[in-house]
């Protein structure tokens, strides 16, 4: 190869609130145009999750190709910047294939590190985490959570009130460097630009997608999910882990310890897939780069995949 500038490679996102379709038109769009898919969710990363977090079974997979499903234990760390260094030399590995390359998944963090880069932030201090460690068990993550929406609002908005280890790491940033965290993103812009990129994001009816969701949390205790959670448990992993603390897991946690009816716990379960989504939803709204399609619209987001492949 020459010294010339290397081409940039493309790749389409294909995103949208859980459980709007995003899997089977991900697959589809891969059988048709020839690509290879890089997960986009930051559960389906962990092995033995499998119920969970709705990871695709391999009959759903239809023999394409994907990359960054099964990749760690559950008791192994995992966060943006790991998925950026894994998902960067797979996506020019694709292009090289002469490949198209599709980011599927729901963890709106992910694809926005990957495709626009990430904010330096400090290095960590374990004194400092520590401390609110302790403050979380000992008075519960809500007053930890008091504290960042007093100190940066916007932060607040987007981490989940029991997200212990993000909480913490906003608040260790706003300790260390005197900044918060929205600031640093907002200076910081994600304008790293890799390579080029087109966002289909999955919209339907809010009404719908509620049903959708309450309708796959009854499917996925009927699959297994109170099963899936006593192995992981029996198999060591803490129900104090990060993913164990997760949407689904954390509820039947609570079933399996006897604190919740089975009947509760899927209430649980629903309700915050239902909050979950809400979030995602204001996430996703908020990128002007997204082009929203109706998330049955295979022949919609057909063409338009087909017009940014073929563009110069």
């Amino acid at each position: 190869m020459g010294g010339g500038k290397k081409e940039r490679p493309k790749v389409v996102v294909i995103a949208g609130p859980t459980a709007s379709g995003k899997t089977a038109l991900g697959v589809a769009l891969a059988e048709t145009l020839g690509g290879e898919i890089i997960n986009a969710d930051s559960m389906q990363v962990y092995r033995g999750m499998d119920i969970g977090t709705a990871k695709p079974a391999r009959a759903e997979r239809k023999g394409i190709p994907h990359h960054l499903l099964d990749v760690v234990d559950p008791d192994q760390e995992f966060n943006a910047a790991i998925y950026r260094s894994r998902a960067m030399p797979l996506v020019r590995e694709i292009h090289e294939r002469q490949r198209v390359c599709f980011l599927v998944g729901g963890t709106g963090l992910y694809i926005k590190a990957l495709i626009g880069g990430l904010f330096p932030g400090p290095k960590a201090d374990e004194a400092f985490r520590e401390s609110l460690r302790r403050e979380c068990e000992l008075c519960g993550t809500e007053r930890v959570y008091e504290r960042l929406k007093r100190l940066d609002p916007e932060s607040a908005k987007r981490i989940h009130p029991k997200d212990r280890v993000r909480l913490i790491r906003a608040l260790e940033i706003i300790h260390v460097k005197g900044l918060r965290p929205s600031d640093l993103q907002a200076h910081h812009g994600f304008r790293e630009r890799p390579f080029r990129v087109l966002k289909l994001y999955l919209d339907m009816d809010r009404q719908g997608l509620y049903e959708r969701i309450n309708r796959r949390s009854v499917d996925m205790i009927e699959a297994g999910l109170v099963e899936e959670t006593k192995r992981l448990l029996n198999e060591g992993y803490s129900a104090e882990l990060k993913p164990m603390k997760s949407i689904g897991y954390r509820h039947m946690v609570k079933y399996i310890q006897s604190e919740w009816s089975l009947e509760e716990a899927l209430r649980g379960l629903q309700r915050d897939t239902r909050r979950y989504a809400k979030r995602q939803w204001t996430w996703y709204k908020a990128d002007r780069e997204a082009l929203w399609i109706p998330h049955e619209a295979f022949e919609t987001a057909l063409r338009e995949a087909e017009g940014f492949l073929k563009s110069p």
